[in-house]
């Protein structure tokens, strides 16, 4: 004997003793099955690429079956078993060798042989119960999710034989007047074959011989609605006949020996008095009692981080439904996150379900399969609610599904129920404010909180807006007269001390948030723990990998079931965060790290930040010549890592993150790494408000550039959106510290900056020898951005001093640094200033093909400012061309870019080109005959 066991009346699966074996994906496993299903048959590979794949192999051809092979004799290996004499080489092909091993449908027919001989012996009760054995080896559907022909060819064979099995065994049933558990096992059956007539035959039957000639009868009304609107046939001549003979009373046609009437069923109910009071749930509450279809189990899943007021919302929805569930409304707490008390087995929960519906427990067996098949059939003919609340998983729930048409099941869990198969899923986050606050009121007294109308919203948001922090702020309040709002927001207002001022009694937020992080595994465990050394309240794989010094692959696999725990939300594909007290609680576990842990991950994160920043800017890596080693850094250039900067929120606050850690030089580094990027994307606000907080900070760092570099920055960052004053004094105070410490660099690019202020200042003599120096030093530092700049602005002076050509001939030598470097953004900018350059110089075709490149490149790089100019002197060229409805879009398009962040120049420029296209066009219209007015 090998050990191996396989199962195929279900999902299919594979043990070595206890040991389960993970099969892998469903393609590999359909390949075992068309292996399995034929023991001692060799298949060559082609055939084996049909039985799989059918009319739609994969692009590798034959080549996928020996991986998969591979894979499947591995996962034997791993359990100890021979695998090369499991599934066989031989004459090209594979072959599996049956020998010692189990297979659960083999042992389903071997059952059956033995109760096919029972009955045709007369002992029909033995036939009965064998019959009973076999079929509750089925767990579902056969192979079920199993793609290929062949796997539909069995899965089709299995079921059919399951249904003639069914019927054998329901009318020996019949004959030992057994109606009431024959009713049970055809209610399943039917419901999940609603044309097949002969079970319908066989309902009305035992509906009848059970004295419930009425539900008799409407079997057949509804089979033959069924059959007329959707095959457009009657049912054939048996049923017919069947039915005709219900309506004599024909015992002897309908093999009815005696008929009884069933006892009346007292419905029970068990939902709990009070699960908390419901808050601000009407949209979750309507899609929970929404209509569902009479003729199968509805399921609903409801998960949510602890605390959200998943029971009472699941109680409520009962409350509301039990109406239309006549045979009772169940309710069982399966433990699943519960302090001291493990998660309750579903057999011991399947014992205790049969006892609520008044079956004797003592009858069944001890095997879960079994209990579950014993609990199908008494709930086949029932109409039940169940409600089953914490679940720790759809492990724990599979089992205890009933199986009655027009059943209902709700459940919660914090986890994501994903294996479980719903009609409806509803995941509870916190409350909004308003609905939070009108909790607080109603738990304390509108008097009570009118009066503190602003202290009840700040207590909602320290709350969370989860309900039971809310609930347990409010009965603290309740229980103290004499505090106010205000006193226990005061309480609350310390991040280490929140949680524990959310504790009444028994409840406690921190308890709950405990259990549901002991029940994780370890890495996921460490995972959350980093989640409170995050630099901002939302994260993605990547930030957390740095953080974990791990793969992007584990980071992303620990944050999805940190999802599926409801630890963590999803607000966008790819982003997470927690709830602002799952939050407090992963900085308070943070905070028990080792030293050399937090050092290492706050380390990893910002250098994430700064590499991020630094491939983003016009010249990338090689602008800065000092900072951290970037050699782990997972990006490539300005596209990914702008992608990636684009979705990373409020870049200040990763600067004032670093800056409240003590980091003196990664938060300079940082600073520095993203002035270029907010300035394209014209977020100067942020911008100077990241290099501001720095400031204090910049003569502490190690970096001796930083003191110059922080100060250069500043000034870009109140040059770009206009702030000249301010920028000619940071410029000129960063000229002045490079000069003390030997930080040339700087002191060549703020020289280039002071030099740029006076050519806008209108200043053109003094530029030119400031900007002649910046250019050599430039060379020396090899300074790419810095030489782009220096030779751009004298291009300026030489088109506003009339030197058109000149000014051309320095605007090639920049557009050939930006292709050298390969940046759009610089690219673009040289385009739009010759294009600018032509358009003065009347050479219109030339300049509206250099501005509409120039447009291109600054959408590329989302660079706002670069895309308006480009834009609206586009609009003018084309309008000099003779296009005027092109330049009036155009003219559209520029104005639909502005924001508040345009600075006052750019905006006033788009308006006179756009008033002088307008004036044109007007007079073109005036002139056409008939034409309306333009507005």
């Amino acid at each position: 004997m090998t050990g191996l066991r396989f199962a195929v009346l279900g999902r299919l699966r594979a043990w070595h003793g206890d040991q389960a074996l993970d099969l892998g994906p469903v393609r590999q496993q359909a390949l075992l099955a068309a292996l399995l299903l034929r023991p001692g048959v060799t298949f060559g590979k082609s055939e084996l690429l049909d039985r799989v794949w059918g009319d739609e192999p994969p692009g590798t051809g034959v080549k996928v079956v020996p991986g998969y092979v591979f894979r499947l004799r591995r996962a034997l290996a791993a359990a100890g078993v021979d695998a090369d004499t499991v599934i066989a080489s031989e004459r090209g092909g594979y072959r599996f060798a049956a020998d010692g091993i189990e297979l659960d449908s083999v042992r389903l027919e071997e059952i059956a042989a033995r109760g096919a001989e029972a009955g045709r012996a007369g002992d029909l009760a033995a036939a009965v119960e064998l019959y009973s054995t076999a079929l509750a080896l089925y767990e579902g559907e056969p192979l079920d999710g199993l793609p290929g022909p062949f796997a539909e060819g069995e899965r089709w064979r299995l079921t059919e034989r399951r249904i003639v099995l069914s019927q054998e065994k329901v009318d020996w049933q019949l004959r030992l007047g057994w109606y009431t558990e024959a009713i049970d096992e055809l209610s399943v059956l039917s419901a999940a074959h609603p044309r097949n007539e002969t079970l319908a035959g066989l309902l009305m039957r035992a509906y009848y011989a059970a004295g419930r000639r009425a539900d008799a009868l409407e079997v057949f009304v509804k089979l033959r609605q069924r059959l007329v609107e959707e095959l457009g046939m009657e049912p054939d001549a048996e049923v017919q006949q069947v039915h005709q003979a219900i309506l004599r009373g024909d015992d002897a046609l309908l093999g009815v020996t005696t008929r009884r009437e069933e006892p009346v069923r007292r419905a029970r109910v068990e939902l709990p008095l009070d699960a908390g009071e419901l808050a601000g749930r009407d949209r979750e509450l309507a899609v929970l009692t929404a209509p569902v279809e009479d003729d199968a189990v509805t399921i609903a899943a409801v998960d949510g981080v602890a605390g959200a007021g998943k029971t009472a919302l699941v109680v409520r929805a009962a409350q509301q439904l039990r109406e239309q569930c006549p045979d009772g409304c169940l309710f069982v707490n399966l433990h699943g996150h519960s302090d001291g008390q493990p998660a309750l087995a579903p057999s011991r929960v399947l014992r205790r379900l049969l006892r609520a519906v008044g079956v004797d427990d003592n009858q069944a067996m001890d095997d879960l399969d079994e209990l579950s098949a014993h609990w199908r059939a008494a709930t086949a003919s029932l109409r039940l609610l169940l409600v089953l609340d914490d679940a720790s998983g759809a492990e724990q729930v599979r089992p205890l599904l009933p199986a009655g048409p027009g059943s209902r099941v709700l459940v919660t869990s914090r986890r994501r129920l994903s294996g479980l198969d719903t009609a409806r899923r509803v995941s509870l986050g916190p409350l909004d404010l308003e609905q939070a606050q009108d909790l607080l009121n109603r738990i304390v007294g509108g008097a009570r909180a009118g009066r503190e109308q602003a202290a009840v919203r700040e207590l909602a948001r320290l709350c969370g807006r989860l309900p039971l922090a809310l609930r347990i702020a409010g009965a603290r309040l309740q229980n103290r007269p004499m505090w106010t709002f205000e006193y226990l927001v005061s309480r609350l207002a310390d991040d280490g001390s929140r949680l524990g001022e959310l504790t009444a009694e028994d409840r406690s937020v921190e308890a709950a948030f405990r259990l549901s992080y002991e029940q994780l595994p370890a890495f996921e465990q460490r995972a959350f723990r980093m989640l409170g050394l995050a630099p901002t309240p939302e994260l993605d794989r990547l930030a957390l990998a740095a953080l974990l010094g791990s793969s992007v692959a584990e980071a992303e696999n620990a944050l999805e079931s940190l999802v599926d725990t409801s630890l963590l939300q999803q607000p966008a594909p790819g982003r997470y965060r927690p709830h602002d007290l799952v939050a407090v609680y992963a900085r308070r576990l943070a905070a028990e790290e080792a030293p050399e842990v937090v050092e290492a991950a706050r380390n990893a994160v910002l250098n994430l930040y700064i590499g991020a920043g630094r491939y983003a800017s016009e010249c990338g890596l090689a602008s800065f010549p000092s900072g951290p080693d970037l050699d782990g850094v997972p990006f490539t250039g300005w596209r990914d890592s702008t992608a990636w900067l684009d979705q990373a929120g409020d870049l200040s606050d990763v600067v004032a993150y670093a800056v409240g850690v003590g980091r003196a030089d990664q938060a300079c580094w940082l600073a520095e790494s993203v002035v270029d990027y907010l300035v394209r994307l014209s977020r100067y606000d942020e911008c100077r408000a990241a290099v501001q907080l720095v400031l204090p900070l910049a003569n502490q760092a190690s970096d001796p550039r930083m003191p110059a570099a922080v100060r250069l920055y500043l000034g870009f960052a109140h040059a770009m959106p206009g702030y000249y004053d301010q920028a000619r004094e940071w410029f000129t105070e960063a000229l002045r510290i490079s000069e003390h410490t030997g930080s040339g660099q700087e002191g060549a690019r703020a020289l280039a900056g002071i030099a740029t202020l006076d050519v806008l200042a209108g200043r053109y003599e003094e530029p030119i020898e400031r900007l002649s120096e910046a250019l050599t030093l430039a060379g020396e530092y090899h300074d790419d951005w810095l030489a782009e700049r220096a030779i751009s602005t004298l291009g300026y002076l030489h088109h506003l001093n009339g030197r058109h050509e000149e000014a051309l001939a320095c605007f090639a030598r920049s557009h050939a640094l930006g292709e050298k470097v390969g940046n759009p953004s610089m690219v673009g900018r040289t385009l739009c200033y010759s294009g600018s350059v032509r358009l003065v110089m009347g050479d219109f075709a030339e300049a509206a093909r250099c501005l509409r490149q120039g447009a291109e490149a600054a959408k590329e790089v989302s660079d706002g400012k670069l895309y308006v100019s480009c834009l609206t002197r586009l609009a003018t060229a084309e309008q000099e061309l003779g296009n005027l409805d092109v330049a009036l879009e155009l003219h559209q398009r520029a104005l639909g870019q502005i924001t508040d962040q345009t600075y006052g120049s750019l905006l006033t420029e788009v308006q006179e080109r756009f008033a002088v296209t307008r004036r044109a066009a007007d007079r073109r219209d005036s002139l056409r005959p008939g034409a309306p007015a333009r507005l």
